[in-house]
Order: C-alpha cells, then sequence, then structure tokens
C-alpha cells in the first residue's frame, strides 16, 4: 500500500480521480446532479493523497464539470454539473492570451458558426418561437439610446449566443459561449470613448435588426451574409 501510494503521489496523481469520474459518467453509475465522494474516500479508492484529490476537484470545477460547496446537505462537496463553455472559455482565453490563437483565428471560427447556425435555424428547422421572442427583447433593450457601453455588449453578446442555438447543435452552442467569453475583454476595449462608439453603436443596432429579419423571413442565405458582414465590420472598424 505504501508503495502504491508513493507511485501515485506524483504530480499528476490528480489523473486518477479524473479517469475513474470520466469512466464512471460514461457508464452511468455517476449522473449530472450526483455527489461526489468525499475526500478521503476517493483518497483511499484511487491510493493518492488527499491533497491530490483536492486538485482533481479544483481541476474538474475549471472545466466546468462540478460545482463546490461547503456545509451539510445535498448540495454541499462537489455536485456534478455541466457548462461545457466555461471550461472551454478558460482555456481559450488563457491562449488568446499568451497570442498562441491569434484573435483573427477566433473571429474566423465565430463567422463559420454563426453563419452555419443561423442559415439551418432560417432554413432547415421550425421556428423557435421562445428564442425569436427573446431575440426581440434584446434588440429592444439594445435600441435604448441611454444604454451605456458594457450594458450593449453584454446584450450583443447573449443576441449572437442566442441566434446559435437557433441551430440546434448543443456543440455550436457551447463552443460559440466560450468564443464570446474568451474574447470579451477585447471586444470591451476596442471602443473606449463615447465619441468612438456613437457612430459604431447605430451601426450595430441596423445591422442586428437586418439580421434578425432576414432569419424571420426565412432567408438563411441572406442571414448568413448579413452576420459575416457585420462580424468582420465590427473588427475592421475598431481595429480588435
Amino acid at each position: 500500500m505504501i508503495e502504491k501510494t508513493r507511485k501515485a503521489a506524483g504530480p499528476r496523481a490528480y489523473e486518477a480521480v479524473l479517469a475513474s469520474i470520466e469512466a464512471e459518467l460514461r457508464t452511468g453509475r455517476l449522473n449530472i446532479g450526483d455527489r461526489l465522494p468525499g475526500e478521503r474516500m476517493l483518497s483511499e479508492q484511487h491510493g493518492i493523497s488527499r491533497a491530490s484529490v483536492r486538485d482533481a476537484i479544483r481541476v474538474l470545477e475549471v472545466m466546468g464539470l462540478v460545482r463546490t460547496a461547503t456545509g451539510s446537505g445535498p448540495t454541499s462537496g462537489a455536485v456534478l454539473i455541466s457548462n461545457p463553455a466555461a471550461g472551454l472559455s478558460s482555456t481559450l482565453r488563457l491562449h488568446v492570451a499568451s497570442r498562441h490563437l491569434p484573435v483573427v483565428d477566433i473571429v474566423e471560427a465565430r463567422i463559420l458558426m454563426e453563419t452555419w447556425a443561423a442559415s439551418k435555424a432560417a432554413t432547415e428547422l421550425p421556428i423557435d418561437e421562445p428564442a425569436l421572442a427573446r431575440a426581440k427583447e434584446l434588440l429592444s433593450l439594445m435600441d435604448d439610446p441611454d444604454l451605456d457601453r458594457e450594458s450593449f455588449h453584454d446584450l450583443d453578446s447573449q443576441f449572437h449566443v442566442l441566434l446559435s442555438t437557433m441551430g440546434g447543435n448543443a456543440v455550436v452552442s457551447a463552443m460559440m459561449e466560450s468564443l464570446r467569453l474568451s474574447i470579451m475583454d477585447y471586444v470591451r476595449n476596442s471602443v473606449t470613448t463615447d465619441e468612438q462608439w456613437r457612430p459604431v453603436e447605430k451601426t450595430l443596432r441596423a445591422q442586428h435588426h437586418d439580421i434578425l429579419d432576414a432569419v424571420t423571413a426565412r432567408d438563411g442565405e441572406l442571414a448568413g451574409r448579413l452576420l459575416r458582414e457585420h462580424i468582420e465590420w465590427f473588427f475592421t472598424e475598431t481595429g480588435s
């Protein structure tokens, strides 16, 4: 047992916990909403230290797979969740910051996914009436002339992610959310004064309405083209 513990107590000992949880999720022995065993049980089960177990839980939390809470009861400890966008965005943010993933490539990937999703939503799938109503509501909020830049950017990103979800692909939706989060700081810092922002805001509002009108009219080709032009215009205009 001592040899086993020493062998597993290396810098990546926590991977035994990650592999075990993955296997149990695949077989259905663990499901979203289940609470993981406590530190001591996981430590004994895998022959690793409790510190390594804590490392594994922290990794899972960053990956968007567990939520931790102190106290007692069914929601305490480490509870399995599924928030793939959180983990993907954390990774993408670091790689964008390191300049290994250029922002221009992130934007191109975003264009590919958004135009595909809008085209499919408009031409192949029944219109999602609740999503359409929410999109109209977001545009109405963005039309407020007294809206500050920060609030506009937040509503803008919600609008784009919502359009991507209308394509009906869960992976695309998660990726779009993660891309949004990974470049949010770049978008916020692209226009820093009200004088710069006013003409940009006016154009964005008009573009948003045209895009939604195309989706509502079931014109997928037009919706995709308008989305591409909209995204490319913003990043060219602001130098992002």
